[in-house]
């Protein structure tokens, strides 16, 4: 059975060989292969995705000159979904290198992959305790962190640090002071931004990074000794 199999195989280049058209095939088919092969020692998804869109362009050509419908087909479809994954990881990577090169800590190169909501005045968005499963931008309105008195405005990431903790636990509780616009993004989704591109993970570092400085820098204000009063 394996020497039949062998023989079919071999009948089958000696074919493709005997002709132009076949030995572009040919070449185009074990191109692809090839790339293929590579795309399994690649550790990032944006060389992944190139690779994806060399062997499919090969495979596309193989399956035109050979001919294989079925090859043919398959490629057909995978082709523009993996140019389109290409378009959306490099968009993400130019948004976090302009957003470290402007010193952005809004978080605003964010806003395409979060949910955008609107919340009356009242609204309680997580209370103190509660699992933090999603982090915010608020976009529109203000919004207190009432344990500590914080306002937040426009522009504001909050919830990160939470979010990133061990316990995934709030600290505090945020209520909506007047109606607001929150975005939000589920952990899920900043987990595929991470894995697709670790510099969007660096950014994400820098900005809880951020976030504790500026807390530190708070606390160390509340606690310096009061000037005596004359």
């Amino acid at each position: 059975m394996l020497s039949e199999a062998w023989q079919h195989a071999w009948a089958l280049v000696t074919a493709m060989l005997a002709s132009t058209e076949g030995i572009v095939a040919l070449v185009s088919v074990l191109i692809a292969g090839g790339l293929v092969v590579a795309a399994t020692f690649v550790r990032t998804m944006i060389p992944l995705r190139w690779l994806a869109v060399g062997s499919n362009l090969g495979f596309l050509l193989y399956g035109a000159l050979a001919p294989s419908l079925q090859l043919l087909a398959l490629h057909a479809l995978l082709l523009p979904i993996n140019l389109w994954r290409v378009a959306e990881m490099v968009r993400l990577t130019r948004r976090v290198k302009a957003a470290a090169a402007s010193r952005d800590a809004s978080g605003l190169w964010l806003r395409p992959y979060m949910r955008s909501r609107r919340r009356a005045a009242g609204h309680v968005l997580f209370r103190q305790g509660d699992v933090a499963d999603h982090l915010y931008l608020l976009a529109a309105g203000r919004i207190e962190l009432l344990e500590i008195g914080v306002v937040l405005e426009p522009g504001r990431i909050f919830g990160e640090i939470a979010f990133f903790s061990p316990d995934h636990r709030r600290t505090f509780t945020a209520r909506c002071i007047e109606p607001c616009q929150v975005l939000s993004i589920d952990e899920n989704t900043v987990r595929q931004l991470y894995y697709q591109n670790p510099e969007f993970g660096f950014e994400l570092v820098g900005l809880v990074a951020g976030r504790l400085s500026a807390d530190v820098r708070r606390l160390e204000e509340q606690l310096k000794p009061k000037p005596p009063t004359s």
